[in-house]
């Protein structure tokens, strides 16, 4: 795994910095406030354009699914029914179901309880409904959208409103937000130099058809995260979460075990 050129400490330590002056910009006058916000403006895009220039290969850990040798599942609950939790016990899970554990991410948006925020289909059973309510956060932020995979292994990232259609066939589905890429146009929610940066994940279909799932070695912004799908051609692709991202990725010597997480998704040999 590669890294940006623009040092992680460094980035985070300005973000926090510019979040501490724009809460405190309401303690202070107007002039100082119009200084405070020019200099925080200017801090962000040498932030962003650190981020903008560098190697696109460098700022991702990806992987992409060999769907012929690998099938994708979704986790939730063990066979005690209890929460698995953490990219570490999922592997043990798979262990004790004779599989190979190859790949594995959070899986989508999940409540203080760890159920799931929006719709979950687990081997063809809905256990949560498909989430169309309003409300703040990145879920609501619109469209939505959901990753599915059919009862014919067909991979689908599709918005929220499209999603009904595949209510049916859905043999595994979870739901998140917002779509990063909808009919291969980046969300126009979205902006370029915005200073909201974190360590994001998400799932997308390349311009090959392959399930593609990335997290971002480095806080980024929503925009620079959905232009890397879009720069592998993927039509639709969904983000999944935030700063509690973890990728369990051994063949890139890649390896997370821990997460409070509800729905994850995992990658197993067949």
């Amino acid at each position: 795994m590669n890294t940006l050129k623009f040092p992680t400490t460094d980035i985070r330590h300005l973000s926090s910095l510019l979040l501490f002056l724009f809460i405190s910009c309401n303690q202070l006058d107007e002039q100082t406030k119009k200084e405070i916000k020019k200099e925080a403006k200017k801090a962000g895009k040498e932030i962003i354009g650190a981020i903008n220039n560098s190697d696109a290969k460098e700022d991702f850990i990806y992987y992409v699914v060999d769907s012929k040798k690998e099938e994708v599942k979704l986790f939730w609950k063990d066979t005690q029914d209890s929460i698995i939790g953490s990219l570490g016990y999922l592997k043990t899970v798979c262990e004790l179901q004779k599989q190979t554990l190859l790949f594995a991410c959070n899986g989508g948006m999940y409540m203080e309880n760890q159920s799931p925020l929006g719709w979950f289909v687990h081997k063809g059973k809905q256990i949560t409904s498909l989430n169309t309510r309003k409300g703040k956060g990145n879920f609501y932020l619109n469209p939505n959208g959901v990753f599915i995979i059919t009862k014919n292994k067909k991979a689908i990232v599709t918005n929220t409103a499209n999603a009904k259609q595949f209510s049916d066939n859905a043999y595994y589905a979870t739901q998140s937000g917002p779509m990063l890429i909808h009919e291969g146009k980046i969300n126009s929610l979205f902006d370029k130099e915005s200073i909201n940066l974190n360590i994001r994940n998400g799932v997308g279909i390349d311009s090959n058809g392959n399930i593609l799932f990335s997290m971002s070695a480095q806080p980024i912004n929503f925009y620079n995260f959905a232009k890397f799908y879009q720069d592998h051609g993927c039509k639709e692709a969904l983000y999944l979460d935030g700063f509690v991202s973890r990728f369990y990725a051994p063949s890139q010597n890649f390896i997370q075990t821990d997460g409070g997480f509800g729905v994850m998704i995992g990658v197993v040999a067949k």
